[in-house]
């Protein structure tokens, strides 16, 4: 589980952010309350990773012993998810509307904003990967080995890199963030290797077809959660350095 880690500067999700306190309001008495309003923003963008997290993990876990209340239950608490992307967006709008941040807080509060996004996105691909395993189930294909392999491989990789771009974010860990974005690399290698072999048999093998694209279906997913942890580790960046760079063109 990921836990907040307390920085000496209270509006910021770590020392390296930028947000500097001459960014703040000095000429009324509001700063306290900002404070405190992104010390929530930051708080509840964390317990959102944590339920992303969590979906993730359980998808992997439920298509790899094709675990169909397992997968039941991941599907069941994407709304979740959709419900904590909601309210964060409703915070952050209504935090950037009546506190009126300039520079550093600004940027903190919209970066976490396309943060939000991108895990909302996430949880969407967590649930798609689940709702394979059910029909899969109908195919009555034996996919063991496929998914054992080259899809285990992809999903472990896949929920590797989100644990360790939430954690770069709590960090605010540049480095660790880039290293996050690198290892999207080895998902697309995966990915495009598998989705070759699996076209292949599909055109030799009529009576594997249904299965084949369910779990390609699968596949694609993982791909896109990889794209996606490379949009936050490109966040990570842009809080830590004030650059915009495309961490995986």
């Amino acid at each position: 589980m990921l836990r907040i880690q307390e920085r000496p500067q209270a509006g910021s999700l770590g020392q390296r952010s930028g947000v500097q306190y001459s960014d703040r309001f000095v000429v009324h008495g509001h700063r306290h309350v900002f404070a405190r309003e992104l010390q929530q923003v930051r708080s509840d963008v964390v317990r959102m990773g944590e339920l992303v997290a969590a979906a993730i993990d359980g998808a992997v876990d439920a298509f790899s012993r094709q675990d169909l209340q397992a997968a039941a239950t991941v599907v069941a608490r994407d709304s979740r998810i959709d419900v904590a992307q909601s309210e964060l967006s409703s915070l952050i709008a209504t935090t950037i509307a009546t506190q009126a941040p300039v520079a550093g807080d600004l940027r903190f509060l919209v970066s976490l904003s396309h943060v939000t996004y991108e895990l909302e996105r996430i949880g969407d691909h967590a649930a798609g990967v689940a709702r394979q395993v059910a029909r899969l189930a109908g195919s009555q294909i034996d996919i063991g080995s496929a998914s054992e392999t080259a899809l285990g491989r992809m999903g472990g990789l896949a929920s590797g890199i989100l644990h360790g771009v939430l954690l770069a974010l709590v960090d605010l860990d540049e480095e660790a963030a880039r290293r996050v974005a690198a290892q999207d690399d080895e998902i697309d290698r995966l990915y495009h290797a598998y989705f070759e072999r699996t076209l292949a048999r599909m055109r030799t093998e009529p009576g594997w077809v249904e299965a084949g694209a369910h779990l390609l279906f699968a596949a694609k997913d993982f791909e896109r959660i990889g794209d996606r942890v490379t949009n936050i580790a490109e966040e990570v960046v842009f809080l830590s350095t004030g650059a915009v760079e495309d961490l995986n063109p």
